[in-house]
């Protein structure tokens, strides 16, 4: 009875696992596949934001007029300002109320910012870091508004929310309509050298005198559009800004022996620029090769040292900017060239204390002029009448003008390293003017719509610089580390930038990467460069998403890129493809086991399979050493077919191949990408083949392909040149004890 009831329980597991089994293989499942389209993830096409990537029939953006007084206070560090705004409604909602940035806030004394950051104690403290930590009051920043008034002069109704104002409207701003009101502010300017921060003043101990690099220094309107309604989300210092077109009229008033640099068209020159000074400046605008000094070191020094007590105001208009910033000093040194932008003449100038020059002087102006040429051939033509590089020994970029680091040793000399650093970000924040200056992201939202784009065009103005640049972020395979880093301390690209660990590596470098596999492996130049063009000409001054942005690449180019969006920008997968199996093949013409069960499965015997080839592979027992080095041609069942199939000339151009190669390549990595396979011949001559991505639509996992070569292989490598980001190079060569150059490389590295 035991022995009964054990078989009968044996059979019923077998009987469950069996149904179990063929249970599952019925089970249904959702789309897997990573070539999938990006329906769900991407936004419903509508007629503002199109299925093409283009802007629609009915797409509407808000403009916002600002017309400005402010007084720059170098004894008190402060600035003072009243300003008028114009807000017209330009959408199809009727507005009950606007909301206002007011980043300064990020900087009050009640600010959430520092309560959101982690902190521990400290080992030590230096008494000036102890002191300004625990006993010092903390600094007075933020906005001090003194009025929000209508037109009339009548009190607004506000309210304050951190880093965001809401102005409530007495009635609805109707479609169509616009809306005007004044509002009056100072606030204390914070040394951003030593309290950080996107703008600020340096102070020079030395000679007495300050630095300033201005912005987010007015309140100034968030933006309104169809795809996230009101963009308010607050500032917490990182994610930067989503701002309307408009035009400004600004006066800047400053001690009259500063020498300034700002957005717009400078309308009082005479009254602000001395005769030589004039004069320079005409000669600088027709010269194309060199920069024209406008104010010498000599200069500025005499001005550093006699500070005046008079005021000057200098008058700017910009039409059609987002934003405006400026830059002042008695310290500044100034210089100019003119640039040839399509037969139209742009003026690159920068402004830079005594201690950035020759640093300056030698490379500011020539990084400028660079810059606009080389955007503007991948992107469209620089709009604007000048680009501006200052001293402010950060990086940031507002329109026309832009605050960068990089100073030499106390006697003028300075490193590649240096020099270098420099040119970047200088490359980097004058390429900022056409993303997202002109190409108008959400930066608030979306960082790497701006900084990742600008990073990669930055790389080819780099190289348009000097031949021999040293790349470094962008290059696939310095995103390496990140990518095969702790996943717990990673992010898609596709996160609002507030909430990722390395900002620089999800925001900056892995999408530069990205784009840069895109053109110069998956798509080609010609092809990429069009369809990069095309979505940069088609959202110029326009508020593009990143479905705009995926949509218009593949609509340009014909090219199904969905896969390499979902991977890149949409998971944290890391690519890793190897060589798993190779198998070498010879001809013959006697058939295998292999062909004598394909006759059994067709019924037949092997006598009655047709006259054909076979292929044995060298580690069957059917292997032979007299089938090494045969050729095709040597057999005469493929002969008579090539003699009555093909005529002379085609038999001239016809291969002879000797050897088959069996090759299995394995994916343990979750991205997909194309495999670019070196092969390395006996008589040491290589080539290339690359199999396109889409080879592993139907196995994820592992793929084969077959190689046939008139020559014996002797190395196999996969991504040879490290174009693909691959985070494991042990799987890339065959015979396995090859290693990779970044194999060579750690070693070579570890022994230093």
């Amino acid at each position: 009875m035991k022995k009964l009831l054990t078989s009968l329980l044996i059979l019923i597991f077998t009987i469950t696992s069996t149904i179990s089994q063929e249970t599952k293989k019925q089970q249904g499942h959702y789309n897997t596949s990573k070539f999938r389209q990006l329906h769900q993830e991407l936004p419903t096409p509508n007629n503002e934001h199109t299925a093409s990537g283009a802007p629609g029939y009915e797409y509407t953006q808000q403009q916002v007029d600002y017309k400005m007084d402010i007084i720059l206070d170098d004894e008190n560090q402060r600035i003072y300002g009243e300003e008028i705004i114009t807000y017209h409604n330009n959408s199809k909602d009727a507005l009950e109320y606007l909301w206002i940035q007011l980043d300064q806030n990020m900087r009050a004394s009640d600010s959430q910012t520092p309560d959101i950051q982690q902190e521990r104690s400290s080992v030590l403290y230096t008494p000036s870091q102890f002191s300004k930590k625990y006993l010092e009051a903390p600094f007075d920043g933020g906005f001090k508004i003194e009025y929000v008034k209508n037109m009339d002069n009548s009190d607004a109704s506000y309210l304050i929310n951190f880093t965001m104002m809401r102005l409530n409207l007495d009635t609805p701003l109707a479609p169509g309509k616009k809306h005007s009101f004044k509002i009056k502010w100072w606030y204390n300017i914070n040394n951003h050298i030593e309290q950080g921060g996107r703008s600020g003043f340096e102070h020079f101990p030395k000679d007495g005198n300050n630095s300033y690099v201005i912005a987010q220094f007015y309140p100034r309107l968030a933006v309104y559009n169809n795809v996230s309604g009101w963009q308010n989300l607050q500032f917490w210092g990182r994610s930067e800004f989503a701002l309307e077109f408009g035009d400004f009229e600004v006066n800047i008033t400053t001690p009259a022996d500063h020498i300034l640099g700002a957005t717009g068209v400078l309308q009082n020159e005479k009254e602000v620029l001395t005769n030589t000074q004039q004069k320079r400046l005409a000669k600088a605008r027709k010269t194309f090769d060199n920069p024209v000094l406008i104010v010498s070191q000599e200069e500025a020094i005499e001005a550093e040292q006699n500070k005046s007590n008079k005021t000057k105001t200098w008058k700017f208009v910009a039409k059609n900017v987002r934003d405006y910033a400026f830059a002042s000093s008695r310290k500044f040194i100034w210089d100019a060239m003119a640039v040839d932008i399509n037969g139209r003449t742009v003026m690159a100038y920068s402004y830079y204390s005594k201690e950035a020059n020759p640093l300056y002087g030698d490379h500011s102006t020539r990084a400028v002029a660079q810059t606009l040429i080389t955007y503007s051939r991948h992107t469209f033509d620089y709009p604007y009448h000048k680009a501006i590089s200052v001293d402010g020994q950060m990086g940031m970029e507002y329109p026309q003008i832009c605050f960068n680091p990089g100073r030499p040793n106390p006697d003028g000399t300075y490193s590649d390293r240096t020099k270098y650093r420099m040119i970047s970000v200088t490359i980097h924040e004058v390429g900022h003017n056409f993303f997202p200056m002109i190409v108008n992201s959400d930066e608030r939202q979306w960082t790497w719509m701006d900084e990742g784009l600008n990073s990669f065009v930055q790389m080819l103005a780099q190289i348009d610089y000097e031949k021999e640049y040293p790349l470094s972020r962008g290059l696939p395979k310095n995103i390496v580390p990140y990518m095969k880093g702790d996943q717990s301390k990673l992010a898609p690209i596709m996160t609002q930038g507030d909430h990722v660990h390395n900002f620089g590596a999800n925001a900056y470098a892995k999408p530069a990467t990205g784009l840069w596999i895109l053109r110069n492996t998956i798509m080609g130049p010609e092809l990429f460069d069009h369809a990069f063009k095309t979505y940069a000409n088609r959202w110029k001054f326009k508020h593009p998403t990143p479905a705009d942005f995926f949509r218009s690449m593949e609509d340009a180019s014909a090219m199904d890129l969905d896969w390499f969006w979902r991977g890149w920008f949409y998971t944290t997968g890391a690519n890793d493809i190897g060589i798993k199996e190779v198998k070498k093949y010879h001809i013959t013409d006697k058939p295998t086991k292999q062909a004598e069960n394909l006759a059994k499965r067709y019924g037949i015997t092997v006598d009655q399979l047709p006259p054909a080839l076979y292929l044995v592979s060298e580690d069957s027992e059917e292997f032979s050493e007299e089938l090494k080095g045969k050729k095709a041609e040597d057999y005469s069942v493929l002969n008579d077919y090539i003699e009555n199939n093909f005529s002379t000339e085609e038999k001239a151009t016809l291969k002879a191949p000797k050897y088959f190669y069996e090759l299995k390549f394995e994916k343990p990595g979750d991205l997909v990408m194309p495999i670019i396979v070196e092969f390395e011949y006996e008589d040491g001559t290589k080539e290339r083949k690359q199999y396109p991505a889409q080879i592993w639509r139907l196995n994820d996992k592992e793929v084969t392909k077959v190689f046939p070569s008139s020559k014996a292989i002797t190395k196999i490598t996969i991504d040879p040149d490290e174009q693909t980001a691959d985070v494991d190079t042990s799987n890339n060569n065959w015979p396995k004890n090859t290693e990779s150059k970044f194999d060579k490389f750690k070693k070579e590295k570890l022994k230093s």
